[in-house]
């Protein structure tokens, strides 16, 4: 059996049922690629998908969703809670079974040429792809928004991008394009309005603060719903588990006389971080085996 790859596009659309009707289509229509799951949040105005399949077609998928968030997306009209660069913002490939890191950086060089080449997008390589420190972390290049990356682009060479132009496109941004190992995405809802609260919570506990090892993790509001969030990527879950990350979230928020309301993942779980999670009480709606990447991969005939 051929190596598969996983890759997870995250998308600034979350209230478009039709849009992200569009976007799954586009990823489908490639053969030999499976949806293994959808996430949308209105708030954050984003949705996650997941894929899965071999290097050929995944690539092929990657680059043709890329092109139909261009034409579907205008960020100049885009407003939600959830920091963002482009129309597909992030565009990680991920080694599964029989697959290789290496594997994935070239596959994140060759889709993210394509895309800097045909569609004229500005592509910034990040993770095991990138090799510029400075620019390495996603969070580095995000930092102080689209704005700041603009102008950070027109001061020469160090900002430039790895493929495209040197200025965003008009209205998709740019795409931070990449590979890594498998995360845990994780979301805790606290029962308070204060956004300053979720985000002194945020900064106490990543990893690039002292707090917790391969934690990052931001604060948001979720205006809809009445209650503010510590969003969680936990990117190396063997060394915080989902139950010592959220125990931490949930004890801080305590100090404050704050409650915990509920938590939510984002995509799938690894099983072995799954496995980790079983037996404690993480607040998570019906946490079972079928959330599993492993899962969900047997189910659509890639495990």
């Amino acid at each position: 059996m051929a190596g598969i790859i996983e890759s997870i596009p995250n998308f600034s659309e979350g209230r478009d049922p039709g849009i992200i009707e569009h976007l799954e289509n586009s990823l489908t229509a490639t053969r030999g690629v499976s949806l293994l799951d959808r996430h949308r949040d209105e708030d954050h105005h984003r949705c996650v998908l997941t894929i899965a399949g071999s290097v050929e077609s995944i690539g092929e998928a990657a680059f043709s969703v890329v092109a139909k968030a261009a034409e579907l997306i205008d960020l100049t009209h885009h407003t939600g809670q959830h920091p963002r660069l482009g129309a597909c913002d992030v565009l990680p490939f991920v080694p599964l079974s029989g697959s290789t890191m290496e594997e994935c950086v070239r596959l994140a060089y060759r889709v993210g040429a394509r895309i800097g080449e045909e569609l004229r997008i500005p592509v910034f390589l990040y993770e095991e792809a990138g090799e510029r420190p400075f620019r390495k972390r996603l969070e580095q290049i995000r930092k102080g928004g689209p704005e700041t990356l603009k102008k950070r682009m027109a001061t020469g060479p160090a900002w430039a991008p790895d493929f495209g132009p040197a200025e965003p496109h008009p209205t998709a941004g740019v795409i931070v394009v990449g590979a890594r190992n498998p995360l845990v995405a994780f979301n805790v809802w606290l029962e308070s309005h204060d956004l300053s609260l979720a985000r002194e919570i945020a900064r106490s506990i990543r990893a690039s603060n002292g707090g917790l090892p391969a934690v990052k993790a931001i604060g948001l509001e979720l205006k809809s719903q009445g209650y503010v969030q510590v969003s969680m990527n936990l990117t190396d879950y063997r060394q915080t588990p989902v139950d010592v990350a959220f125990e931490a979230v949930k004890r801080a928020a305590a100090l404050k006389g704050v409650a915990v309301v509920k938590n939510e993942l984002v995509g799938l779980i690894p099983q072995d971080a799954f496995v980790q999670a079983e037996g404690h009480d993480l607040q998570i709606d019906a946490l079972t085996q079928a959330q599993t990447l492993e899962h969900r991969l047997k189910q659509c005939g890639l495990g």
